[in-house]
């Protein structure tokens, strides 16, 4: 998977602007909204941690506030020389406006090196979670089914994170 040079850009961009005078560690995103325009953004780090603000975080905050609640592509870039993935609250807001066939990308700091992840487990779990909610609504579900059903989100979910736990040590080798 190759980084798109647009969002690449954007990022790198934003990145030289991050405020991380607490952990040095600068970090840029770039969410591409179902428009086609980029939304850059950058870690903004406080004193008062964890007050501080995700690139990615800003990055979607900027495609919102333009008026797109779709992102179709994404990417972060670290000061690093390994890529970094987004946190655990990024990835949520991620799937939160993400679109399901949505890629992530992981920039180094220093080339265009790409680690993608592939959204198709995130669109599994969207899908599983929208069979959830219909189990839970509907009232002429046991309790048995109800547990399965969590049971086999909850796996799920456990699944997809150990699929970017795997990819976080690939990075860091």
């Amino acid at each position: 998977m190759t980084a798109p040079d647009d969002l690449l850009a954007a990022a790198r961009a934003a990145r030289a602007h991050a405020h991380a005078p607490y952990s040095g560690f600068a970090v840029g995103a770039a969410v591409r909204g179902a428009s086609g325009r980029v939304y850059a953004g950058c870690n903004v780090e406080n004193a008062a941690y964890p007050q501080g603000l995700c690139a990615e975080s800003v990055a979607i905050g900027a495609c919102v506030a333009s008026g797109e609640t779709k992102i179709v592509e994404a990417l972060v870039v670290a000061d690093s020389v390994a890529p970094t993935t987004p946190c655990g609250a990024c990835r949520q807001r991620l799937r939160e406006f993400a679109a399901d066939e949505a890629s992530i990308h992981a920039a180094d700091a220093a080339s265009a090196a790409d680690y993608g992840v592939d959204a198709a487990e995130v669109a599994l779990l969207k899908k599983e979670a929208d069979d959830y909610e219909a189990v839970i609504t509907a009232p002429q579900q046991s309790q048995a089914s109800r547990a399965a059903m969590t049971r086999q989100i909850v796996d799920r979910a456990n699944g997809i994170e150990r699929q970017f736990e795997e990819l976080d040590r690939l990075i860091l080798q």
